[in-house]
């Protein structure tokens, strides 16, 4: 298994998924200069966890900042996607949306670091909720 991918098919796209997502319901952390909302979705197949990935043109409004933050955005949660995937069950799945809330660009190693931060948060609300679950 592939572990350091971020293949087109856990690229969360569906407008339905993404309404979804920001629905009542969906969790939230923040870890300047990223915020992560994410909701739990039953796994019926497919990657367990589906990723948006959004800088607005408000916050960075040159083309070549946004770029760069998406590529930093989606190598850091490339490297360290194994943090959510070691914690999920077999049947639980995952959609997240790492958004972009600084006004200016921002070091790889920061945006690493805080996203490495806000993976470790989630997984660990995810595992609170399964052991609650399992002693139901």
């Amino acid at each position: 298994m592939r572990i350091f991918t971020f293949p087109k098919a856990e690229h969360l796209c569906l407008r339905n998924d993404i309404d979804h997502l920001f629905a009542a319901g969906s969790k939230a952390h923040t870890a300047y200069p990223l915020r992560v909302v994410f909701r739990e979705i039953r796994h019926e197949g497919g990657p367990q966890v589906k990723v948006l990935l959004s800088v607005p043109k408000r916050k960075l409004r040159h083309a070549v900042d946004r770029n760069r933050a998406k590529r930093q955005l989606r190598e850091a949660y490339r490297l360290n996607k194994a943090i959510l995937l070691n914690e999920l069950g077999e049947k639980q799945g995952l959609h997240l949306a790492f958004m972009w809330l600084s006004d200016k660009p921002v070091a790889s190693e920061l945006v690493s670091k805080k996203l490495v931060n806000l993976l470790h948060r989630i997984a660990e609300q995810v595992k609170q909720e399964l052991l609650a679950e399992n002693t139901l």
